[in-house]
């Protein structure tokens, strides 16, 4: 019998299991605890018959962490194996005071952007909502096994895929984790990044309302073509009209992720076109230097013309910050996750 993840059901989701199946939803808080806490809850206080029939429609299992590296900085990447055997890449990145885990969505990506490792990949498959869950759990007890005060990490989606390419599997999952029954993250430690998918983006209005950034890159269509395909089937005017329509919570902003490459996207041109799209907006500019990978076609600017764009762009009275890169002697940092030999043989 073909079995689903038992962590990619919500606490709701279990109570409607059980009381389909004639199952107490008493027990449902003593299944769920002995799922993400202590499986003694179950001997205790579920009958072996009850186990076995839950176990025979889900499965409990986790994927493997296969193997990790860790970084001078501190930021550690786990390559973590499916029950198919294809492999997904998490990272796990220190900040002054709260771990964040960058998790994956999808075995590669269709979306090929021409800065980033993982496009050239490939897609395999969609990850399901369990395995996304299943990432975070794997991360997370690795941590707090390691650091055991450390603070329950923040999430990022912005590891290998498209997030919504893969909207309903992401969204489940979210919801998951979000559940204060379950694991607990907050709607507020847990951002998503899109280059700018259309269908996924107009099904938001039912998405959690969590933190979103979007990889713009250019504020130039022609130009951003060169860095994201899908900017020709779906321009910057309405990714950001449709950004526009949507609520957010109160001192809730927008991010917009900007990669700087030298020779491209730096110039007074481009800081005068961002502040004629952005001024008067609730939006944060996030500055992200390109991170070099195997057989990359672009170039990263210097320090200083990083420095110099910036104060470009806070003339302008944008909100500017620059992301500060992690990871990248182990091809962690933003851009750089691939499952592929080069990678491995670090």
């Amino acid at each position: 019998m073909t079995t689903s993840s038992a962590y990619s059901l919500t606490q709701d989701d279990w109570k409607n299991y059980f009381k389909q199946n004639s199952l107490s939803e008493n027990l449902v808080p003593y299944w769920t605890d002995g799922l993400y806490k202590n499986r003694d809850l179950w001997r205790k206080h579920l009958s072996e018959n009850n186990i076995n029939f839950i176990q025979s429609h889900f499965s409990i299992e986790l994927p493997r962490i296969t193997r990790i590296l860790e970084s001078n900085d501190g930021t550690y990447k786990f390559q973590i194996s499916f029950h198919d055997g294809l492999e997904v890449e998490s990272v796990l990145i220190p900040f002054h005071k709260r771990y964040t885990v960058c998790l994956s969505t999808q075995v590669g990506c269709a979306m090929n952007c021409s800065f980033c490792f993982t496009g050239t990949q490939g897609l395999k498959r969609n990850l399901e909502a369990g395995e996304i869950v299943a990432q975070y759990l794997l991360v997370k007890d690795w941590l707090l096994n390691k650091h055991p005060q450390a603070i329950l990490p923040n999430i990022v989606f912005m590891g290998q895929g498209e997030p919504l390419h893969n909207f309903v599997n992401v969204k489940k999952a979210i919801e998951v984790l979000n559940d204060p029954q379950l694991i607990g993250v907050g709607q507020r430690q847990m951002t998503l990044s899109t280059v700018g998918y259309l269908p996924g983006m107009h099904n938001l209005a039912s998405f959690p309302k969590i933190n979103f950034a979007l990889s713009l890159h250019s504020p130039f269509d022609d130009e951003r073509q060169l860095l994201i395909p899908v900017n020709q089937r779906y321009p910057i005017d309405q990714v950001l009209e449709t950004f526009d329509q949507m609520s957010f919570l109160k001192r809730q902003f927008l991010t917009i992720e900007y990669l700087l490459i030298r020779n491209l996207n730096m110039t007074e041109r481009h800081a005068e076109a961002l502040s004629e799209r952005f001024m008067n907006k609730k939006i944060i500019m996030n500055l992200i230097p390109f991170n070099p990978f195997p057989g990359a076609k672009w170039e990263r600017p210097s320090h200083a013309e990083i420095e110099d764009f910036k104060k470009l762009l806070v003339q302008k009275k944008l909100r500017v910050m620059v992301r500060t890169t992690k990871g990248e002697d182990i091809l962690a940092a933003c851009g750089q996750l691939k499952i592929n030999q080069m990678a491995r043989a670090l």
